[in-house]
């Protein structure tokens, strides 16, 4: 019956519409506090959108000093945020410890780019402790750049 194909149907949300927010200041770049956090604490489910003092953030795409964003191993993607026409992408996340950019163990999360130029990740928890994940201001510039070369490059539809 119509009921029970109906059930059987998986409906996928968009992210840049359903999602969790991060929203803690620790997580700057710039702080350098001994206060520690630990990502391995937090049960990561679904997607979540960064913020800094209120501001739109994203998770930085180059090696962060040790003791920085709230830990002592930061955690930073390897690869560049995606553009708007790359859709949900998967990137390798690092962590800098004992003078290596990628000392623990990597793993993946997925990254979208979202109209509004904001980004939204499909977090997962660390391998160990004191990681945490890393928030850097979100330069929307960039952003619409990136965009108009994906446009240019894949050419009229």
């Amino acid at each position: 019956t119509y009921e029970q194909k109906t059930l059987n149907l998986h409906i996928c949300a968009d992210p840049c519409e359903h999602y969790s927010v991060v929203e803690d200041d620790w997580r700057s770049t710039n702080n350098t506090s001994t206060d520690i956090h630990c990502d391995q604490d937090i049960e990561w489910r679904g997607w979540y959108r960064m913020f800094l003092e209120q501001n739109s953030a994203r998770i930085p795409e180059r090696c962060i000093a040790e003791r920085r964003c709230g830990t002592h191993a930061p955690l930073w993607i390897t690869e560049p945020h995606p553009g708007v026409l790359d859709g949900i992408v998967s990137r390798t996340v690092c962590s800098a410890w004992s003078g290596s950019c990628c000392y623990f163990s990597t793993h993946t999360v997925y990254v979208k780019l979202c109209h509004g130029n904001y980004y939204v990740y499909k977090l997962a928890k660390p391998s160990t402790c004191h990681l945490a994940y890393c928030a850097g201001n979100a330069q929307v510039g960039d952003d619409k750049g990136d965009l108009m070369k994906s446009i240019c490059s894949k050419g009229p539809q």
